[in-house]
């Protein structure tokens, strides 16, 4: 049986269903081609959300204006108080023994709070944030998001400090320490060795042997205060890719020093990082680089009597 075509061709009943095969097979082609591409930009865009987006950065001069010092200050988002303290004490931006020091908060997200902290960051610009929970137990999170920023946004930059809102920190007298170290392999703090896991349910701390197995923790520093130099800081957040998550961030940052073969120093031949409360003082507290457990009444006081005691000389001055 032939079927007779415009023109005078004609196709027989087999060819028309050749035809017709061949007429879809090239339909399914292109739809399969169209949701293929439209399953790789949506597959881009995921893996830019999960990996590389923030949700707030801060005003930064780091491409024209390298920091010398860059201070990442962990915080949760309902301590507006503290951060504000910060703000008006050893957080603001300065210039001192010639060198430019920064601030910024690392904070994950709440839907309670983020309209706040949108209106915080807004009017001080110092604010880093990801889409993560903000909860105690994702302080590595919110560590490595502090370092990813450095090295994607601030590599320029001679030194990185992670600290804490409930702490006292001296960047003068850090900064003034700083410019007789090395620039590279550099990580200081208070240092901890022959800590090991807390294996009593009821602590803060406590970490399962499944967790980790090991008896012994490697060197690292306390959480409360450390200094990488910005090598060293890019490299942690490089190896942190095949570093299994550990919830202890300070403990964490000294798996990846491990890995990496870096051991901490101590800054000075006399203690300078404290991780606990030291009593007040003006010749003291210069001296010092951290101290530990401060709210923002007293660190607003104890700033104060720094400042009014500018002129004071202290034993051992030149």
């Amino acid at each position: 049986m032939k079927i007779f075509l415009a023109g005078g061709c004609c196709l027989t009943l087999l060819e028309r269903k050749k035809c017709f095969l061949v007429f879809v097979l090239v339909v399914l082609i292109f739809i399969t081609l169209g949701c293929l591409s439209q399953y790789r930009v949506d597959h881009r865009h995921y893996a830019k959300f999960n990996d590389h987006s923030f949700l707030m950065l801060p005003n930064s001069s780091c491409d024209t204006n390298p920091p010398f010092l860059v201070l990442l200050v962990t915080s949760a988002q309902d301590l507006l108080e503290a951060r504000s303290a910060i703000r008006q004490t050893w957080g603001r931006a300065r210039t001192t023994h010639g060198q430019r020091v920064v601030t910024y908060f690392l904070l994950g997200y709440s839907r309670e709070h983020q309209e706040q902290l949108l209106k915080e960051s807004s009017l001080h610009k110092d604010i880093i944030q990801k889409n993560f929970t903000d909860s105690y137990y994702n302080l590595t999170t919110k560590v490595l998001m502090g370092l990813e920023w450095v090295n994607r946004f601030c590599p320029s930059t001679s030194f990185v400090m992670k600290t804490d809102s409930d702490m006292f920190v001296n960047p003068d007298y850090l900064t003034e320490l700083l410019l007789g170290k090395n620039r590279k392999d550099f990580f200081t703090g208070f240092v901890m060795r022959g800590y090991g896991p807390v294996r009593d349910r009821s602590s803060k701390w406590y970490i399962s042997e499944q967790e980790y197995p090991q008896n012994s923790y490697p060197p690292f520093c306390s959480g409360t205060g450390y200094v990488l130099s910005t090598d060293v800081a890019n490299r942690v957040w490089n190896v942190s890719r095949i570093i299994p998550y550990f919830k202890m961030e300070d403990v964490y940052v000294g798996l990846c020093l491990a890995k990496l073969k870096i051991d901490p120093v101590e800054i000075h031949s006399v203690r300078k990082f404290y991780n606990s409360m030291v009593e007040f003082s003006v010749c003291g507290f210069r001296k010092l680089v951290t101290v530990h457990r401060l709210n923002p009444s007293e660190l607003l006081s104890y700033w104060k009597s720094l400042e009014d005691a500018a002129d004071k000389r202290c034993p051992g001055d030149e």
